[in-house]
């Protein structure tokens, strides 16, 4: 009997299963949602939640904690230094769960996993300031550019201003290709 025993087996080794909920966890912090069956978005919820709230301790225990499961200091860093911030008056509920309805080739059902009132302006407001300043740059050497070169005048030439000789030598061409083959 499976008394007392939470959590979905998926279908998988205990190892596989622990790496893919990992990963699904890293995606969701990356992206701020992802997409996926059901139960694995029911699961990874679960273990998502439990991070941000580690996240939200902001100490080195913590953070070490979160190592443990996410290998990956990059998403860490974004978990502790961006998402867990935004929930720091939050109790729980960090993420919700929207059905999607049933996938056409295998009738699983599917559901995004996103993070509950996300402020994506923290990631907007670093993004144009960096596109500004390379705008800046790459400006004026354009323009530098376009200054500095001379411009060339190019004839157009059009089909009534092609001379007979040259249609005459097109046409011999042609004769001496079709007697080859």
């Amino acid at each position: 009997m499976r008394h007392r025993k939470d959590g979905r087996k998926l279908g998988r080794t205990a190892s596989h299963r622990k790496a893919m909920l990992a990963n699904m966890a890293a995606n969701l912090f990356l992206h701020k949602q992802i997409r996926t069956t059901h139960p694995k978005a029911l699961e990874a919820r679960r273990l998502a939640e439990t991070l941000i709230t580690k996240a939200k301790k902001g100490d080195l225990h913590s953070r070490r904690l979160v190592l443990k499961i996410i290998p990956h200091k990059d998403v860490v860093k974004i978990l502790f230094d961006e998402i867990a911030p935004q929930y720091a008056d939050r109790n729980g509920g960090y993420t919700r769960i929207i059905k999607l309805g049933q996938r056409k080739n295998d009738a699983a059902h599917v559901s995004i996993l996103a993070l509950v009132d996300f402020d994506p302006s923290a990631d907007a407001k670093k993004a144009p300031a960096k596109k500004e300043k390379a705008k800046e740059v790459a400006a004026p050497a354009v323009a530098e550019e376009a200054t500095t070169e001379p411009v060339e005048e190019v004839e157009v030439v059009t089909e009534e201003d092609e001379t007979p000789e040259a249609t005459t030598e097109e046409s011999e061409k042609s004769e001496t290709e079709t007697d080859k083959s």
